[in-house]
């Protein structure tokens, strides 16, 4: 498929279906799309000792992070030079000072630079020296901390960190400065939940906000129900109280506003959120305003933005430090992994309710998770039928809003969905041999 053929599958409000059915689609995306973007990592409180590592993968290339002896954090493909063998498998863990291959015991420093080969002396005089095995594990050469948050672009040549993201960028702001110290901490594992459907469907999903009210009515309808008649205008518990926002009217999303950013990034959330209204933990406003100032404090303790797509695949609740990564496996397969922040230095209410947010909405043991996988895979049998072959996202349509990606919109456009698709044709034919024909 040649890049006029990936520029055909959009047109103004409608997307081909044979972007989230094809699985010759789904390799291009591979190949091109999660290489040229920036992707994110892991956090470097996950491996906070020298000798920790991160085994994760950007796309179908899978990765290494490791903390080096030096105390910094390197990047490398989890592939031994050798035989090609992974060389970590387990997910995370403590290699000491040096990785070993545990198919022939090659040991690399954990900056993945070759340390050591048994038996050496059969490679004297076969040109070893020279050739691309003997320079241990491939680092990747374009990696950037933001505070704590580790990105990476596999293309050698592409976009900067700064280009990619630009003002998307308060959005991870917000939610470290959140922390009375500025800084944020992995709390455990992620919940990990497999979904039968095209990873974009979850992207799109995390700004569609015309579904909540219809889709977890079985859910969080109930809860609501069940409240309105048993307790009325009683305090809520800390379960419901994250509950009942998603049976919100549309009045009250389309009065959130959703912002875009250039190259597909944005947010829903620009006025008021779901999260807006949580009870306070005590003694927060205060440690807040001695470590911010009154003025600062009350600035981020304000911004309650709901969901914040930093496009591809990474989606950030700020208000509830958590964060979700759609890791694509095939075009009808995605895993979701969902994980949660502690703000160092706050009370540990606030962590407390990042948990039990998480399990209630993500996990999947939840109740309201459970209804958008129903939709998607609903949607993913749908499209294979071959009544149309065109995805409708029109709501709101401007012709004119490609011309400046930057903007505020009402919060049940579908302004960011097609920013995403903007974005998506973009940095999928970035590196596209130009059409012979």
């Amino acid at each position: 498929m040649n890049r006029n053929e990936i520029m055909a599958l959009q047109r103004p409000g409608e997307v081909h279906r044979d972007v989230y059915t094809s699985q010759e689609i789904f390799d291009l995306e591979m190949k091109h799309l999660f290489r040229n973007t920036w992707m994110y990592i892991g956090h470097d409180s996950q491996i906070p000792n020298k000798g920790d590592y991160f085994a994760t993968a950007i796309g179908d290339q899978p990765l290494l992070m490791a903390r080096h002896t030096d105390g910094t954090v390197r990047l490398m493909y989890n592939r031994c030079p050798h035989k090609g063998t992974q060389v970590v498998i387990d997910t995370n863990g403590n290699t000491g000072k040096f990785f070993r291959c545990p198919y022939h015991a090659w040991s690399f420093k954990t900056d993945g630079s070759l340390l050591a080969i048994p038996l050496k002396k059969g490679y004297e005089d076969t040109g070893f020296k020279d050739s691309c095995s003997s320079k241990g594990l491939t680092p990747v050469r374009n990696v950037h901390n933001y505070r704590g948050f580790v990105f990476a672009r596999l293309a050698d040549e592409g976009i900067s960190f700064e280009d990619y993201f630009g003002d998307s960028l308060s959005s991870l702001d917000n939610m470290i400065d959140r922390s009375p110290e500025g800084r944020l901490e992995v709390v455990g594992s992620p919940l990990r939940y497999m979904h039968h459907c095209n990873w974009k469907m979850l992207v799109e999903n995390q700004t569609d906000t015309c579904h909540p009210m219809v889709a977890h009515e079985s859910s969080a309808g109930t809860v609501k129900d069940i409240w309105d008649k048993e307790a009325g205008d009683g305090p809520k518990p800390m379960a419901v109280e994250v509950i009942l926002p998603f049976m919100s009217s549309y009045e009250f999303f389309e009065g959130m506003g959703i912002r875009t950013w250039d190259n597909g990034h944005g947010h829903t959330g620009v006025h008021h959120s779901i999260h807006s209204d949580y009870s306070a933990a005590p003694g927060y406003v205060e440690q807040m305003v001695e470590a911010y100032g009154e003025e600062r404090a009350k600035q981020i303790l304000g911004e309650n933005r709901h969901n914040t797509i930093y496009f591809p695949n990474m989606m950030i609740k700020g208000p509830i430090q958590s964060l979700r990564l759609f890791r694509p496996l095939a075009a009808d397969k995605t895993l979701v992994e969902s994980w949660i922040f502690r703000l160092v230095g706050a009370p540990d209410m606030l962590l407390e309710r990042t948990a039990m947010y998480n399990r209630i909405i993500n996990a999947p043991t939840s109740i309201v998770g459970h209804d958008d996988l129903e939709m998607y895979e609903r949607a993913q049998s749908g499209l294979m039928s071959n009544a149309m072959q065109w995805v409708n996202v029109q709501r709101l349509y401007d012709e004119n809003e490609a011309d400046d990606p930057v903007a505020v919109y009402n919060g049940t456009t579908e302004a960011q969905m097609r920013n995403q698709f903007r974005a998506w044709e973009k940095f999928m034919v970035m590196t596209m041999a130009e059409d012979a024909a």
